[in-house]
C-alpha cells in the first residue's frame, strides 16, 4: 500500500564568463560547451526531480484513497450491524460484527508501516473501544433506556479523545483540536444515524449516510497527508 520513493535533489550552479582575443574567444567556446552540457545536465535533473514529485503525489493519493476504502468500510459494516440489530436478526448481526471488527484490523495495520506493530496494536484497541461505545448506544437505543444511551455517548466522546491524544503524538501534522473535532463530529454522526434508523426515517438517514461519507473521507485525507509531511521519503 506504501511504497518508498527515494528523492534526489541538486543545485543549480552559476556560472560567468568573460574572455578577450583568441585565447579568450577559445575558452568561451569550450566553456560554452561545457555549459551546453551542464545546462542540459540541470534540465534532466529538474524533469527528475518533477517525475519523483508527480509519484510522490501519486502515492498519497493512493494511500488517501486506500484510507477512504477502509473508512467506508467502517462506517457501512456498522450500519449493517444496526439494521440487524433493530430486525433481531442474529445471523446478520453476528456476520456484521466480524466485518466491522475484521474492518477496525485493517484500519489499524495501516499505520504499521510508519510506527510499528505495538502502535497498530494499540491503535486498534482504540479502534474497538469506538466501536464498543456505538454498539452500546444502539442497544440502548433499541431497549429505550435513555440512561444506557447517554452513558455510551460519554464513552463514544472520551474514545474520541483518547484516539485524538494517540494519533496527535505519533504525528505532529495531525493538529490535536483539528483531529478532535472530526472524530467528535464522526461519532455525532453514528449516533444520529442510528436514530434515525430506529425512527424509520430512511430519507433522512439517507442524507446522514452522505455526510457520515464525505466526513471519513476528510478523516482519510487528513491522515494521508500528515503521513506525507512526516514520512516524505515513502512518498
Amino acid at each position: 500500500m506504501f511504497t518508498m520513493v527515494k528523492h534526489e535533489s541538486r543545485d543549480d550552479d552559476q556560472h560567468s564568463l568573460t574572455g578577450f582575443g583568441v585565447a579568450g574567444a577559445v575558452a568561451i567556446i569550450l566553456l560554452g560547451v561545457a555549459f551546453s552540457s551542464e545546462a542540459y545536465s540541470q534540465t534532466a535533473t529538474m524533469q527528475h526531480v518533477a517525475a519523483k514529485q508527480q509519484i510522490r503525489s501519486g502515492k498519497t493519493l493512493q494511500t488517501s484513497a486506500a484510507l477512504r476504502d477502509l473508512w467506508v468500510g467502517h462506517i457501512f459494516w456498522v450500519r449493517n450491524v444496526s439494521i440487524a440489530a433493530m430486525d433481531n436478526n442474529d445471523a446478520a448481526l453476528k456476520a456484521s460484527e466480524q466485518q466491522a471488527v475484521a474492518n477496525a484490523k485493517s484500519i489499524a495495520a495501516s499505520i504499521e508501516p510508519f510506527y510499528g506493530a505495538d502502535a497498530k496494536e494499540a491503535f486498534f484497541k482504540l479502534l474497538a473501544g469506538h466501536y464498543g461505545a456505538i454498539k452500546a448506544y444502539l442497544l440502548a437505543t433499541v431497549g429505550g433506556t435513555a440512561s444506557a444511551q447517554a452513558a455510551a455517548t460519554q464513552s463514544l466522546t472520551s474514545n474520541a479523545e483518547d484516539i485524538t491524544v494517540f494519533l496527535s503524538k505519533a504525528n505532529p501534522h495531525l493538529p490535536k483540536d483539528t483531529l478532535g473535532s472530526l472524530l467528535l463530529a464522526h461519532g455525532s454522526h453514528h449516533i444520529q444515524q442510528i436514530q434515525e434508523l430506529k425512527a424509520r426515517n430512511y430519507a433522512a438517514e439517507a442524507k446522514t449516510w452522505e455526510d457520515m461519507k464525505n466526513h471519513v473521507y476528510q478523516i482519510a485525507d487528513a491522515t494521508a497527508d500528515a503521513l506525507t509531511k512526516q514520512y516524505p521519503e515513502q512518498f
